[in-house]
């Protein structure tokens, strides 16, 4: 749709508002609204002003005006705005230069796409991941700056811990053992109306879903697969998945999270995302080699796994994201790939024998990360892999989980917490610099973020459990 296309739109259907949105590195939305009396052609042109300096790093307050150029191709109604609101996803430019804004991960996911085509290994990478999450009926935290408490509550009426509790309407049981709540059918599954409207508020916005199903763990874990989509694309559709996920879950008197890990002794929400590359109408990613793969995608597995700690710093990238990658639970952590193997890293999915459906599957990957830098960072260790050849070594068709340490030996492992992630990107980024797709200083500004803001942080918090152990020391 073009401008043009977009101005006739807001007077045919009696839009009232124009939102404009844009992302920080953290993977936040934030969005400023303007009448439509405001909303001309030029907006395309000359971008929409804002304060840069009030974005978490971002500008300092001496460089702080930015503008927000939106993208008239992501143009769709907001479903819970009361006034009719027409969205507009957009980049983030310097008000000065005029260029792309280097830590606009947007912009960045658009670079990313431009240097695989310089590269004349493909001209498209596709994306189809599946971000789970949780759905609570109450979730209470804090922690005071006085330093006097530190405590967390989660209530789900679906969860085990309530099997004996009393209620207002009666306890009518059908509550989800731990690890029981793959594929149950109501009265235990409570949430199917729910997943249902979710659904049905994507494809209205034009986001097809393929699935919807409630996940492994007590307590409404739930997962709604859309289908898959080009890179820039499918970043656009997780944002918009999230927002819809939340604010259904709000209308329904409940509370979404896509926090990796809120619960104790159960599974937690990852982001398994299946990948492939493209050149026009062929995928490079099918072939003759194992499990129906090519021999480009063998080296860009490779690419993955030699850069995997690094990586997982952006795929992977909150304190609580290492209480999920614990080595002997569910989630894969050790960087072996196997043919529909759930236990390794990379999996290959066998359903189908079509060309056109062969892919990889990162499992490792949670729903809290960035996606546009995240599906980026992707692409640009399996195109290494590519360029340098690099080889993925052997399959591993067993069950990692119980595999011996032996068998194990020389198997890259996951990070063990964020600060071990921040390190692995310090020191391995190369990757990441080629093609001016990342800069040096989104990077140094990532780390740093994280660092200070949240690995610090957690590290100075007494944690409740440590009153259990040391109290009494």
């Amino acid at each position: 749709m073009t401008p043009a296309d977009l101005i006739h739109r807001v007077v045919d259907e009696d839009i009232e508002y124009v939102d404009y949105r844009f992302i920080d590195i953290q993977g936040t939305w934030h969005h400023f609204t303007a009448p439509v009396s405001q909303f001309k052609e030029s907006v395309f042109k000359d971008g929409v002003g804002f304060d840069g300096s009030s974005i978490p790093a971002w500008k300092e307050i001496h460089e702080s005006d930015m503008l927000v150029l939106p993208d008239p191709r992501t143009a769709r109604l907001d479903p819970f705005f009361k006034a009719k609101t027409l969205v507009l996803l957009c980049d983030v430019i310097d008000a000065v230069s005029k260029e792309d804004y280097h830590r606009d991960p947007r912009s960045l996911a658009k670079k990313c796409v431009e240097y695989l085509r310089t590269t004349e290994i493909g001209d498209q990478a596709y994306f189809g991941p599946e971000a789970e999450f949780f759905v609570f009926d109450e979730i209470r935290f804090s922690n005071p700056a006085d330093g006097s408490s530190s405590v967390y509550s989660i209530d789900s009426m679906e969860a085990h811990w309530n099997s004996g509790e009393e209620s207002e309407l009666g306890n009518l049981a059908f509550k989800i053992r731990a690890k029981g709540g793959y594929f149950p059918t109501p009265p235990t599954d409570t949430l199917q109306d729910y997943r249902a409207e979710v659904a049905r508020l994507l494809e209205e916005m034009g986001i097809e879903v393929e699935a919807l199903h409630h996940e492994v763990a007590s307590a409404g874990q739930c997962e709604i697969d859309m289908r898959y989509g080009t890179l820039l694309e499918m970043a656009d559709k997780l944002q918009w998945f999230k927002y819809v996920v939340k604010n259904t879950a709000r209308n329904y008197h409940k509370t979404a999270t896509f926090m990796p890990k809120p619960i104790f002794n159960d599974n937690g929400s990852g982001m398994h995302t299946n990948v492939s590359l493209w050149n026009g109408d062929k995928n490079l990613f099918a072939g003759k080699k194992y499990a129906g793969l090519s021999q480009q995608a063998l080296y860009f597995i490779g690419g993955l796994v030699k850069h995997a700690r690094a990586l997982i710093a952006l795929t992977n990238p909150t304190t609580n994201s290492y209480k999920r990658l614990v080595p002997g639970f569910e989630a894969p952590v050790n960087m072996a790939y196997s043919a529909r193997n759930r236990s390794a890293a990379i999996r290959i999915p066998t359903y189908s024998d079509n060309p056109k459906t062969k892919r990889i599957e990162f499992r490792t990957p949670d729903p809290s990360c960035n996606a546009y830098l995240a599906f980026s960072a992707m692409v640009m260790a399996g195109l290494d892999g590519i360029q340098n050849k690099i080889d993925p070594g052997a399959p591993f068709d067993k069950d990692v989980f119980f595999t011996s340490a032996r068998d194990l030996e020389g198997v890259v492992t996951a990070p063990m917490s964020l600060d071990q992630a921040l390190d692995a990107l310090e020191e391995d980024h190369d990757w990441l610099l080629k093609g001016e797709v990342f800069t040096k200083d989104l990077l140094d500004t990532f780390i740093d973020y994280k660092r200070r803001e949240e690995v610090d942080n957690m590290r100075q918090r007494p944690h409740p459990f440590e009153f259990e152990l040391y109290h009494d020391c």
